[in-house]
């Protein structure tokens, strides 16, 4: 190897199986993609990604944040203000995640259909 670690995901006890999780959560893909254009406060976060729970949203953002997918910016205001914005390493997640996202949407009637069928 050349100093680098094999992580491997198949594996119990490795711990890339928490960050595909992470990756995985539909609130980490809708907050990630909500952040792509820029810093948002995190009333806006909410109101953007529907559905989404106050307390769900503060455990996503902080885990996002923990990651090293978010960074999150405390303006000294009164009173204070607060923004959250993809890091490096969070944009560099977008790509795929938009892959996934578009994804299900082209391949939304056809899961529509194989669950009409299936639910027969």
């Amino acid at each position: 190897m050349d100093g680098k670690q094999d992580w491997d995901p198949y594996a119990r006890d490795c711990p890339s199986r928490q960050l595909l999780d992470r990756i995985g959560d539909r609130w980490t893909v809708l907050v990630l993609g909500t952040l792509e254009d820029g810093p948002l406060r995190f009333s806006e976060v909410a109101r953007r990604v529907e559905g989404v729970s106050q307390k769900m949203l503060t455990q996503t953002l902080r885990a996002a944040e923990r990651d090293g997918l978010v960074t999150r910016t405390v303006f000294a205001e009164a009173p204070p203000r607060v923004e959250y914005e993809l890091s490096a390493l969070g944009r560099s997640l977008r790509e795929p995640l938009r892959a996934l996202e578009n994804w299900a949407t082209t391949h939304m009637p056809d899961v529509l259909d194989a669950r009409s069928r299936a639910d027969v």
